[in-house]
């Protein structure tokens, strides 16, 4: 492969993210498919309010401290998720351990690029009609699911991702977001009043905001944090590689603040979407994809205007998808740019077409092809989601803790923190996280359970 005519020294040469579209490109890593379809269900599981409040401390006290980390790793780096390790003073011991934040976006986007061509194709099938032509709607998933159609949609999930990242940071994934992201807040607030003026709705609103504080145990707590961390996209490479592009004028605090608000304000609002119209159709809210392309088709499909309001929401959860996908897609950009001296085009196309291969046994493993729906009791698609959000992201976390509370000298310089947050900053980093993530990572795989598991 000839790359000599097309090279480029680094990612961040010539390119940077303005303040309000690094912060918008990082709320939009943030904004994915889990707070629609996992939310509701560990929510509902763990007393509806007193979960969102525990979800909530989480976020604040260890998701914020590591987020403002990994942003500061990135900033002083200036490379990739792996090189900005070593380039922070680490060596290269701590690039080949970044390594992990390299290869687990990389899993994930192999199978995330197949949920988010469902959910184009969803949008499709309910603007066009054709969603509602039948009440049979877990046959039309299998049937779906269980047909060659799927790699089709993957495959226009790849290259939609790959169109938008290979024309750059500024004006690739920032003009991006900067277009979608306010499309979302519309969306999100009409589907939220419409949700909100169903029949039976004040149930759903009840359930979610009462609290219920007697279903909190440690496995809630862990549950929650676990949720906090991976839904500020933590662990997996992105708001280092983010941070890379990010002007030095730019408040690292202020920017860790504004997400944080994102990534609540957005599960606040998905929340107030999905429990009053279970509860308004008498939907069990504890499912995952189930609910969204098998219950709440149903709930649409007896609404008034209901291709509409089913159309804008497989709309919504498609730019949910793809804008963490993007983020997702530039983290092995920016290394193989960083580290291999490959051009962005190159580098797009290459992990565009092997990510596409490496997806195609989890869409096949749905029912095309039986010898990969169950190894070891778990479908391909399932092992690869466990390897990547069990192991890999926790794994990914403990080494940004680690390195910022034990290696790093100057990562209170770097993240621009005064004396007394400074310290609270370390002794967080120091303490306490490492000990809660390992705790995840003990409990997401298996290697710790709790009574009642």
């Amino acid at each position: 492969m000839h790359l000599s005519n097309q090279r480029q020294t680094a990612p961040t040469k010539g390119d940077r993210f303005s303040s309000a579209g690094f912060i918008l490109a990082a709320i939009g890593s943030a904004v994915g498919l889990g707070n629609m379809w996992k939310f509701p269900y560990i929510t509902g599981k763990y007393g509806g309010a007193a979960f969102f409040i525990l979800f909530i401390i989480c976020l604040i006290l260890i998701g914020l401290p590591v987020l403002l980390a990994e942003l500061a790793i990135g900033r002083t780096g200036r490379g990739s998720a792996s090189t900005s390790f070593a380039k922070a003073g680490g060596g290269r011991i701590w690039e080949r351990f970044g390594m992990l934040q390299v290869i687990s976006p990389f899993v994930i986007l192999s199978f995330y690029v197949m949920i988010t061509g469902w959910t184009l194709y969803y949008a499709f099938l309910s603007f066009s009609g054709k969603l509602f032509d039948t009440d049979d709607f877990s046959g039309k998933f299998g049937d779906f699911t269980g047909s060659y159609m799927p790699l089709v949609w993957q495959l226009v999930s790849i290259v939609l991702t790959a169109l938008i990242v290979v024309v750059g940071v500024s004006k690739g994934i920032e003009r991006f977001n900067k277009i979608v992201i306010p499309g979302l807040i519309i969306l999100l607030l009409v589907l939220m009043i419409r949700a909100l003026t169903l029949p039976g709705a004040g149930e759903g609103v009840s359930f979610f905001l009462n609290p219920d504080f007697s279903k909190l145990s440690t496995e809630s707590a862990l549950v929650a944090l676990g949720h906090a961390f991976f839904s500020l996209s933590l662990g997996m490479g992105i708001l280092i590689t983010y941070g890379a592009y990010v002007d030095k004028k730019q408040s690292l605090g202020a920017a860790t603040l504004a997400i944080g608000a994102g990534d609540l304000i957005y599960a606040l609002i998905a929340g107030l979407i999905i429990f009053p119209t279970t509860f308004s159709f008498g939907i069990d809210q504890t499912q995952g994809a189930s609910l969204v392309f098998i219950a709440l088709p149903a709930a649409f499909s007896a609404m008034p205007f209901g291709g509409l309001f089913g159309g804008l929401f497989f709309v919504l959860l498609a730019i949910a998808a793809l804008t963490s996908a993007v983020s997702l897609l530039e983290v092995p950009v920016a290394y193989l740019m960083d580290r291999w001296k490959w051009s962005r085009r190159t580098s797009v196309i290459v992990l565009s077409v092997i990510c596409f291969a490496l997806g195609v046994p989890s869409a096949l493993s749905f029912g095309l092809a039986p010898s990969l729906g169950d190894i070891g009791g778990k479908s391909f698609f399932d092992w690869m989601d466990f390897i990547a959000s069990n192991i890999l992201l926790p794994l990914g976390g403990l080494l940004t803790t680690l390195f910022t509370g034990y290696f790093w000298k100057k990562a209170g310089e770097a993240a621009g923190l005064t004396s007394l947050w400074f310290r609270l900053w370390v002794f967080t980093l120091r303490y306490i996280a490492p000990v809660l993530v390992i705790l995840v990572l003990l409990h997401t795989s298996g290697i710790i359970k709790f009574s009642g598991e």
